[in-house]
């Protein structure tokens, strides 16, 4: 084996531009999730509505469960259970 030989990627493992595609798809979700939630039409008039209870949600469809494990694996997300995920704050 020479020094150029290193193990390669498996086929389908995510690329780095997938796992930022996918992140931002999830973040963006997130975020459309918690406005609906905070804009609904039960609360009490007099209130000034309220903050939103979601911290977790299914991931957008399009990219694969390999993507969501792998963000899991990077310390981005956090599984919820039942195919739920949050998303861990990122200090910074």
């Amino acid at each position: 084996m020479s020094s150029t030989d290193s193990p390669s990627p498996s086929p389908d493992a995510p690329t780095p531009q997938e796992l930022k595609r996918a992140l931002k798809a999830f973040k963006k979700r997130l975020k459309l999730e918690r406005l609906d939630d905070e804009s609904r039409l039960g609360r009490g008039p007099m209130s000034k509505g309220g903050k939103s209870g979601i911290v977790a949600i299914t991931p957008p469809i399009g990219y694969s469960p390999a993507v969501w494990a792998e963000l899991v694996n990077q310390g981005k997300l956090r599984r919820a259970g039942q195919g739920v995920y949050e998303l861990i704050a990122q200090s910074g």
